[in-house]
């Protein structure tokens, strides 16, 4: 959110100096998300899921899908338009901004839209993070069920880590580990939405979809998202490179993403921002309740 604000206090003054086009091409939105997400997937260490067994793959798998559809359903009903929709029941269901970057990418979704979606994800996520682990203590969860009640319903990744320390160091790790389990399927969601575009959305009367149509949709990045994860899975499990690596690749991801979200706010145009309404708030605050009670039960039943 700050990086968009200075993106847009960096639009109004260059604007003013009449040199803004002239910078525009340096501010590369597309270029530094896509990045940053394939930098996401460096990050994850495909062998802690599969060690950390069925069960939190089963979770994750279960939580996306029902909660996706809780959200879409929702903001269908109540008159969302379809590209924000998308970026909504996405961005709930997996893991806040991340996901809403691949989806936007998968249904070619407007920049303000995205900045909506994000200012929403940090909103909610922020007072979560306290929230959550105080009620899990309070409801007396053991660890690991606190942990995947953490990790599968706080919506970004930082904000998961920050609620599984207050809780306990092992609700720390189970809470990271179920997380990233959501964030691996964020390359299945990206294709089944772009297949769904091509298919059903975009798909005119008489006309046939073809496979290069859906290939031409789908987010390449989400390949660069999958190979990196295998090669720092098996660089990891042979030892060849050190863990802080990837905490380098994780502060990197970080650079790319900020500089995605300056770019965002300089190219942002506040009408749009304005024309989405309430509506979005109010599927957002309905699906995170959804989210919260549903990754409870889920928790209590698979780990407990």
């Amino acid at each position: 959110m700050y990086a968009v604000f200075l993106g847009l206090l960096a639009n109004g003054g260059l604007s003013l100096l009449g040199i803004r086009d002239r910078l525009a091409a340096y501010f590369r939105t597309e270029f530094f998300l896509k990045t940053g997400l394939v930098l996401l997937g460096a990050t994850i260490n495909l062998a802690e899921i599969v060690a950390f067994g069925v069960r939190g793959l089963l979770q994750a798998v279960v939580l996306i899908t029902s909660v996706f559809f809780f959200t879409w359903f929702l903001a269908r009903w109540l008159g969302v338009e379809e590209k924000l929709r998308a970026l909504l029941a996405a961005s709930v269901a997996i893991c806040g901004v991340s996901a809403a970057i691949t989806a936007a990418g998968a249904v070619l979704a407007k920049k303000e839209q995205l900045v909506y979606v994000t200012g929403l994800v940090i909103i909610f996520a922020l007072p979560m993070m306290f929230l959550q682990p105080a009620a899990a203590i309070w409801l007396n969860l053991t660890p690991n069920v606190a942990g995947a009640w953490i990790g599968g319903n706080i919506d970004t990744t930082a904000a998961v880590v920050g609620a599984g320390m207050i809780h306990s160091q092992q609700a720390l790790k189970v809470a990271s580990i179920t997380k990233l389990s959501q964030n691996a399927l964020i390359g299945v969601v990206g294709f089944l939405l772009a297949l769904y575009w091509v298919v059903v959305v975009e798909r005119k009367p008489g006309q046939r979809p073809s496979a290069w149509e859906i290939w031409e949709r789908f987010p390449k990045f989400v390949l660069g998202f999958i190979l990196a994860s295998i090669v720092v899975t098996v660089a990891l499990s042979n030892g060849w490179v050190a863990r802080g690596v990837v905490r380098d690749l994780q502060h990197l991801r970080e650079w790319f993403f900020m500089a995605a979200f300056l770019s965002i706010g300089y190219g942002l145009s506040v009408r749009g921002l304005r024309e989405a309404g309430w509506r979005p708030i109010g599927v957002y605050a309905l699906a995170t309740a959804f989210n919260t009670l549903v990754a409870l039960g889920i928790a209590s039943l698979i780990f407990g």
